[in-house]
């Protein structure tokens, strides 16, 4: 995520058509020494998937919403921030009150009061929908990009069948066999086959267009 650095600097288009910001749920935590008491912002009662007076914060009630995998890591964390202070971060999965799954980043320091630890401040971000936004990103790019290698091979197909006499099935067979022979993917080759083809005449009355094709392709 990207973040300006200056509101007043220049923007490349109206902020209103340029996602500078991702909504992640953020809120607070603080924790007394003296009354072993614990406050939680608006925000982090709704992670929680409560709203504010439905419980009372405690340690046992937060711990208890974290996925048992992350509970001694989230432990471990906050003991150390208790007793030698921060600022320190976790990572985790914790699971509301309706059974949602959130990933949040919780990051925490002491609180002093003339120089003395009295307390722990933590922040916590839900990042759920920035990883969600993060995969489904990847995932577009990877089916594109997916898209594009069959049809560049689609293509090298069609040059290889109009040009060198093959079937559909003899030249995929042909490109995955020089593939191999010298270990370069099957796309790389079919780039190959079509860049070969741009190059040649149009004009091919003495079969030289299929000549070099074959040559392309004779193993190595």
């Amino acid at each position: 995520m990207a973040f300006p650095l200056d509101p007043s600097a220049s923007l490349p288009g109206p902020v209103s058509d340029i996602e500078y910001f991702i909504d992640c749920p953020t809120g607070t935590v603080e924790h007394y020494f003296a009354d072993d008491t614990y406050h939680w912002s608006d925000g982090v009662y709704r992670i929680h998937g409560y709203e504010r007076g439905d419980v009372v914060p405690t340690l046992k009630l937060g711990m208890s919403h974290f996925d048992p995998a992350d509970r001694d890591a989230v432990q471990a964390f906050w003991t150390k921030v208790t007793t030698t202070g921060g600022p320190s971060s976790v990572y985790a999965s914790l699971r509301d009150l309706h059974g949602n799954t959130r990933k949040v980043l919780i990051s925490a320091d002491l609180i002093l009061e003339d120089n003395e630890p009295i307390g722990v401040w933590a922040l916590v971000v839900d990042l759920t929908r920035s990883i969600h936004l993060d995969r489904h990103q990847l995932a577009n790019e990877a089916v594109a990009a997916s898209a594009l290698r069959r049809a560049v091979i689609e293509q090298a197909k069609g040059i290889l069948m109009g040009r060198a006499g093959l079937t559909a099935a003899d030249a995929f067979a042909r490109i995955s066999s020089h593939s191999q022979h010298t270990n370069r993917k099957v796309v790389v080759i079919a780039q190959e086959i079509i860049d070969r083809a741009a190059t040649l005449t149009r004009q091919d009355p003495d079969g030289a267009m299929g000549r070099a094709l074959q040559d392309l392709l004779r193993a190595p």
